[in-house]
């Protein structure tokens, strides 16, 4: 237990580098306008390829990285 206390620091480390670049390389449809309330032409927009791979490994990744979290906390929690 205490080898996964010294090592989840480095894997909390990676999955949220990870996790960042996965959600800035996604390609966002709404502007400036979509932001502040505007643009209202919204149409429906399917993912394939590396849009949707990075999708899903941005969900794989905040999931992973929550887990991982709560891990730390119980093992602070319990020694």
């Amino acid at each position: 237990m205490q080898f996964i206390g010294k090592i989840l620091p480095y894997i909390e480390i990676v999955l949220s580098v990870v996790l960042v670049m996965a959600i800035l390389l996604q390609q966002s449809s709404a502007g400036l306008g979509g932001a502040l309330g505007g643009g209202d032409d919204t149409f429906h927009h399917t993912r394939r390829g590396f849009e949707k791979f990075l999708f899903y490994l941005s969900i794989v990744c905040g999931i992973l990285f929550a887990l991982s979290a709560l891990l730390t906390i119980i093992i602070k929690a319990r020694g």
